[in-house]
């Protein structure tokens, strides 16, 4: 969340700067007269009260005003980036869980963790029984090296390599959404980061019409009941004319999974 934080105070820091680059000279005092806002331009001349601007001229006064409130959101935004900066510099979200795990094993049974550790959480999810999708009985058999039998050789090459990494996962774990019901995500995984459940699709037929909008609708649907891509969801494509892809994978498995 902290580093969410500082990438959006980054991104709004950037265009802030790039608006006030343009920027007139000036700043700008609203005075009244009649019940009536008139408009002052100040800073460019001795005066204390500024240069009146007309009726011709609301587009600078827009101007000034744009300029003073991008200038009080540069000056809170930097200071904000610059906290979190610091706090990020010695911050390890996950020290109470090495706190625990640097204990001596023999000691380690004798402590009730104040929070449960990741490996704990993993254990207790993995152990938990289900029922996957059913196979059609005229679909060839296709296995991982671990004996996991998956419907493609790209969910293969998946499966293969999340095991050679020792990165544990479900293969098409029901889920249930509402407004539909059960579904089955090719692969589904617990995330050290958030203790939350993380999804992946490999939509691998994209070159059959009725698939691709099957697929479209299922992403659609993951959104509905608040799962997104690039959070709680990653998204694989596959079609004749675009192979899969194993470094998008190791990539993608490097930025969310570990």
């Amino acid at each position: 969340m902290l580093l969410k934080e500082q990438s959006r105070l980054e991104n709004i820091i950037k265009k802030v700067k790039m608006d006030l680059e343009g920027a007139p000279e000036g700043k700008l005092r609203i005075g009244s007269s009649n019940g009536y806002p008139q408009y002052y331009l100040c800073g460019k001349d001795k005066s204390h009260n500024g240069v009146y601007l007309s009726k011709k001229e609301i587009k600078l006064a827009g101007e000034l005003a744009q300029k003073s409130y991008n200038e009080k959101v540069l000056n809170y935004s930097m200071k904000a980036y610059n906290r979190i900066s610091r706090l990020l510099k010695n911050y390890e979200d996950d020290k109470i869980e090495k706190i625990y795990m640097s204990e001596n094993r023999e000691k380690q049974k004798l402590i009730v963790p104040i929070e449960e550790t990741y490996d704990q959480k993993l254990e207790r999810w993995m152990l938990l029984s289900y029922k996957g999708k059913s196979f059609a009985s005229d679909v060839p058999v296709l296995l991982s090296n671990n004996g996991l039998r998956v419907r493609s050789k790209s969910e293969k090459i998946m499966a293969d390599y999340f095991d050679s990494i020792g990165l544990a996962f479900k293969y098409e774990y029901p889920l249930y959404l509402n407004s539909y019901g059960v579904i089955y995500p090719d692969f589904t995984f617990l995330s050290r980061r958030t203790g939350e459940e993380i999804y992946w699709e490999h939509e691998g037929m994209l070159d059959n019409p009725e698939y691709a909008v099957s697929a479209v609708k299922k992403i659609e649907l993951y959104e509905k009941n608040g799962i997104f891509p690039g959070e709680r969801l990653i998204l694989t494509f596959e079609s004749s004319a675009t192979v899969f892809n194993s470094k998008i994978m190791m990539e993608l498995t490097k930025r969310y999974l570990l």
